[in-house]
């Protein structure tokens, strides 16, 4: 029915299925449920300081959207493509429980500026989250530089043998990459750190509300300046993801030096064999497959990348329904990238270099360099 929908007022005829369906976000933007929640009963607080709501209905509101939030969490909230989004689930959910007490919380606000801000939460957590799993990274690695500190390897420039490096000198350069991806992603969420919410669906509101004291519940540093930037405002999503790129880039560029040390050829490495896997053709193989998809899945997050920059790109002001497509790039992105992190941890404190290998064969570039001057003489 069309007057179920949140926008349906003006129209006499149900949604076309296969509109709903085409059209639907509910599929992956209900990841979205915590941060949709947790705005609602911050606005709701806050409609009730300005006298919109009493200050029991929005004691209820926040009630009746935490027992939501426990059912979204198990999956026991259905979820429906006729609903769109997880806005309007929660809300339905809220009016289902409330009757026009629901109703009220919209008030003051649009799912514009809600999707906003519940994004921006998102991101905000995803990257508190990753910096916990790059730090240990980062650890891992430290803890490889001084359980190897004695080993002399050979060093590289043009893939070719140069001049001799610690062991630990080369782990503590990955260490000082991935502390420029902790830079890049504060300074990337001290940017996004603003709330959009109060902006509703482009122009405000006239009502008297409260957006320093949301702000300051929800942890965002201050309001967002302009209305309609903020509705349109993507540019922390692709900031966001051009840090995971550039952090995948790195992850990829350390498998390939892993990948490489594993070779029978260069015979540097040993990696864990719960990391590895093997062949039913080929027995004696280690293959060291998840270096390679560690590698290999960088191009997911590179696409990504690419696909927020072309969907931003020449979008007027101040919403379209073009953003909705801005979700599932941020999410893979991110899930793709803290994956990797989470694998590279434990491969990196369970892998070994072949010492006894390495010293072996520590000389061989000199030696034919040696051989070469002595020939010219």
């Amino acid at each position: 029915m069309a007057e179920s929908k949140t926008w349906g007022g003006r129209f006499g005829a149900a949604t076309d299925q296969r509109v709903e369906l085409f059209t639907e976000s509910i599929s992956f933007d209900h990841r979205l449920a915590v941060e949709d929640i947790r705005a609602s009963q911050a606005h709701a607080r806050m409609l009730a300081r300005i006298g919109v709501v009493t200050k029991n209905e929005a004691d209820q509101l926040c009630a009746a959207l935490a027992e939501i939030g426990a059912r979204t969490a198990p999956g026991q909230l259905p979820f429906s493509t006729r609903q769109e989004d997880i806005h309007t689930h929660v809300e339905n959910a809220l009016i289902e429980m409330l009757g026009d007490v629901g109703r009220k919380l919209h008030t003051a606000r649009s799912r514009n500026d809600q999707v906003a801000t519940d994004l921006r939460l998102w991101v905000r957590q995803a990257s508190d989250d990753l910096d916990l799993a790059v730090a240990e990274m980062q650890r891992a690695l430290i803890r490889a530089a001084r359980r190897e500190q004695a080993v002399v390897l050979p060093g590289y420039t043009h893939l070719q043998r140069a001049q001799p490096v610690l062991a630990a000198h080369v782990f503590l350069a990955y260490v000082e990459k991935l502390a420029r991806d902790r830079s890049r992603l504060a300074d990337a969420r001290r940017r996004l750190n603003e709330l959009p919410l109060g902006a509703a669906a482009l122009a405000g509101t006239s009502l008297p509300i409260d957006r320093q004291a949301v702000a300051q519940e929800l942890g965002f540093d201050r309001v967002a300046a302009n209305s309609l930037d903020a509705v349109s405002d993507r540019d922390f999503a692709l900031e966001f993801v051009f840090v995971l790129t550039t952090l995948a880039l790195h992850l990829s560029g350390w498998a390939e030096e892993w990948i490489i040390w594993s070779t029978v050829e260069f015979g540097m490495l040993e990696l864990p064999d719960a990391f590895c896997t093997g062949s039913s053709m080929m027995p004696h193989k280690k293959n060291p497959d998840v270096l390679e998809l560690i590698r290999g899945k960088s191009a997911r997050v590179v696409g990504a990348l690419q696909q927020l920059i072309t969907l931003i790109k020449g979008l007027p002001l101040a919403y379209n329904r073009d953003l909705q497509e801005d979700k599932r790039p941020v999410f893979e992105a991110f899930d793709t990238v803290l994956a990797c992190v989470q694998l590279a941890t434990p491969l990196i404190d369970q892998s070994r270099l072949r010492r006894t290998a390495i010293a072996a064969r520590i000389e061989e570039g000199q030696d034919r360099k040696s051989t070469r001057l002595n020939s010219s003489h």
